[in-house]
């Protein structure tokens, strides 16, 4: 594939996380078989992973090649999460450092998957005639109060590489490195809630995607599928899917999934499964997230499964 033919991508995610990534990395392919996935790597076990790996299409970066003075700097202030969100800002620019005649970068979250093809989004942009490209929560009804945290999603961004777009980025990686963190405070949550006012602050520069109905999440999921009467996501959003055993997955907590949004789900662990399989492999252990102990959260969790806002599956490598 010549490099004028490529369509840039770039994340952010740990070792913990590679399941997942290799998983948006493999249905982002599938869709866009020109894409090139930047990994910036948060620790220096899923860099030398995905370097055995050698997945088709995906390049690790180390953090230690994107890590500026000023990110040093408040790095110990930060908790891993908040750091990472630091980071989210710098990761379109760092796919330009690598590659100046890249036309436009998208980020992407780690826990996406894609189900159609991404130009489907960026297209849209590019038609209105704007060089960034954000997407709204577009919460649910009875989820509106996520609101709070941020009208938009920090899932899905595209950046043109052009000083229009690199006035934005410049701005929001400043906003960043003064304050990132995950609480509410004076209208700011981590990194998306500086997102509220690009509308208004860059009218001609800002696109806010129209088509809402094709960036799914459980806190619009089965609500879209009530009203719509069918689902064509081009992404979905796996928010609070983890690992929390080798082989125990959550796939989500909190939010109530219906049984046409349920079928996103099974066609992900189809996928995960894959994953999982090439890292065993690989010979790769299986990154997790241990769900919180202690009584108060085991009580939450027991509710959660009994209102049926939780669930939970089994992904083994196929080989087992």
């Amino acid at each position: 594939m010549a490099q004028s033919d490529a369509e840039h991508f770039c994340t952010i995610f740990d070792s913990n996380f590679l399941p997942l990534g290799m998983t948006m990395a493999a249905t982002l392919r599938r869709h866009c078989p020109q894409a090139v996935l930047w990994v910036i790597c948060l620790d220096d076990a899923v860099h030398q992973q995905l370097g055995a790996l050698d997945l088709p299409g995906v390049r690790p970066i180390a953090l230690r090649e994107v890590e500026t003075d000023a990110l040093r700097a408040v790095k110990p202030l930060r908790s891993r999460a908040e750091y990472s969100w630091t980071l989210t800002p710098f990761a379109c620019a760092a796919v330009f450092a690598r590659e100046p005649n890249a036309p436009r970068a998208t980020y992407l979250d780690a826990d996406l998957a894609f189900f159609d093809s991404p130009l489907l989004l960026i297209d849209e942009m590019v038609d209105a005639g704007r060089d960034v490209l954000i997407t709204d929560h577009a919460f649910a009804p009875e989820y509106a109060q996520g609101v709070k945290h941020g009208r938009f999603c920090v899932q899905f961004m595209t950046f043109n590489h052009t000083d229009a777009a690199g006035a934005v980025m410049h701005r929001w990686q400043q906003q960043v490195l003064d304050w990132c963190y995950a609480r509410l405070e004076d209208g700011r949550f981590g990194d998306q809630a500086y997102l509220n006012t690009w509308p208004d602050d860059y009218p001609h520069t800002v696109h806010v995607l129209e088509q809402t109905h094709r960036t799914l999440a459980p806190w619009n999921v089965s609500h879209i599928a009530e009203t719509r009467g069918r689902l064509d996501p081009v992404i979905y959003h796996f928010h609070g899917l983890r690992f929390v055993t080798a082989t125990r997955v959550r796939l989500y907590s909190g939010y109530r999934i219906n049984a046409e949004a349920r079928k996103l789900y099974d066609r992900y662990l189809d996928d995960l499964r894959q994953s999982v399989t090439r890292l065993a492999q690989a010979g790769i252990a299986t990154g997790r997230i241990p769900l919180p102990t202690g009584l108060r959260h085991r009580a939450e969790r027991f509710v959660q499964r009994l209102r049926g806002l939780e669930a939970f599956a089994t992904v083994r490598p196929e080989s087992q």
